[in-house]
């Protein structure tokens, strides 16, 4: 039987769908108490986590499914459901091998949760505000987190040791890892709520390139006339997209220039 190229999806309609990415087919619903924040696959493709809001009297859950038991599907349970009442989980990704997920909350902590156990692993306290995204490196030993206190901030996936810090003026929505440069991309800007008072030019939503040893700025990129919520690399790190408040998604490709560019210490 040929393997199945599947992808889940988060909906803040209570639910998280899976999908088969060569016909659009649902596989499966999993319906949510509260709207589901973050989701992802394990390295193996077999687990699949996801994490529920803090919302309408229900606690933030983060929740474990292991695909080769339809059973747990069809039943729509879990099998392992872990609790966070101190600080919802805002973003998570999986680490190295599917061992455990590093979860971002809403009071800047990292955790590392055990894809068996639930147990915390480690923590890392090096944000001071809500962590709105968090996006690991190709090989998965390195995890960037990007917050609302201005910063995105460089991660060993597997020790959590803080690596770099990555500043701006702005609250930083997303952050991404170049698969093939020395590179991070950075989004963000002021507050949507504040936007239709300031122009793009105070709003400050270019998407920012930052050297990831040096932690210096090297370039920024337009486009926008909205706070950019989401950024990341294509797999082949010739160019990359950002999706903005203002409705679009831009797909941007690196010119030669790009790959030639040293930067000086």
């Amino acid at each position: 039987m040929a393997p199945i190229c599947c992808n889940v999806c988060v909906f803040t309609d209570n639910s998280c769908r899976l999908w088969d990415c060569e016909t659009g087919k649902q596989l499966a619903l999993l319906q949510t108490s509260s709207a589901v924040r973050t989701c992802g696959f394990d390295f193996s493709g077999n687990i699949i986590m996801f994490s529920t809001d803090k919302q309408m009297g229900y606690q933030c859950y983060l929740n474990f499914f292991d695909l080769r038991d339809p059973q747990q599907i069809e039943d729509n349970q879990p099998y392992l459901s872990v609790p966070c009442s101190e600080s919802k989980i805002t973003s998570a990704v999986w680490g190295p091998l599917g061992e455990f997920v590093i979860a971002g909350h809403e009071n800047g902590e990292i955790n590392q949760f055990s894809a068996k156990s639930g147990e915390i692993l480690k923590k890392a306290k090096e944000h001071t505000k809500q962590i709105n995204d968090m996006q690991s490196s190709v090989d998965l030993t390195m995890v960037i987190s990007a917050s609302k206190d201005n910063t995105a901030k460089l991660f060993d996936s597997t020790s959590l040791e803080h690596i770099k810090t990555f500043k701006t003026e702005r609250p930083v929505n997303s952050a991404a890892i170049s698969p093939i440069m020395d590179h991070v991309v950075m989004g963000g800007g002021q507050e949507a709520m504040e936007v239709t008072t300031t122009s793009t030019r105070i709003g400050k939503f270019e998407a920012r390139f930052f050297h990831a040893a040096y932690e210096e700025e090297f370039g920024r990129v337009k486009g926008h006339f909205g706070p950019i919520n989401c950024v990341a690399f294509h797999p082949d790190g010739k160019s990359y997209s950002s999706g903005g408040e203002d409705g679009y998604v831009r797909i941007h490709y690196f010119d030669p220039q790009y790959f030639d560019f040293e930067l000086e210490a």
